[in-house]
């Protein structure tokens, strides 16, 4: 008796003949294309948007995008997010400067009182 030999399958290991080669690892790659469009219809008013020409017109005729034409805007405010969490404010220097002319121009903040 020869030695068994065992593949892992999902979460299962399962036995395999002396022989077995596994497939070529493009074996399962298929070629989608624009297969996802098939039987689409809009969520809003039912429209068939079953094509790629279709949903591009549609989408043109209702003003609407898609999420990826925000990608470059979403990474620009990103990089704003994180300098507001590391405590950059471009703002800050002019606020100094304009508070410092009115405190020059004899400006007097109003005291709060507490009551």
């Amino acid at each position: 008796m020869g030695r068994r030999r065992y593949i892992a399958v999902g979460n299962k290991w399962v036995e395999v003949t002396q022989d077995y080669e596994p497939p070529p690892a493009h074996a399962g790659a298929y070629i989608v294309g624009d297969r996802h469009y098939d039987g689409l219809r809009s969520p809003i008013d039912g429209a068939d948007i079953s094509t790629r020409a279709k949903h591009k017109e549609y989408m043109r005729a209702n003003g609407l995008v898609t999420a990826d034409d925000f990608k470059n805007e979403w990474a620009k405010a990103a990089e704003k997010r994180a300098e507001v969490f590391q405590g950059v404010d471009p703002r800050r220097g002019r606020d100094i400067a304009e508070a410092a002319q009115r405190v020059a121009q004899g400006y007097k903040p109003r005291r709060m009182t507490h009551e």
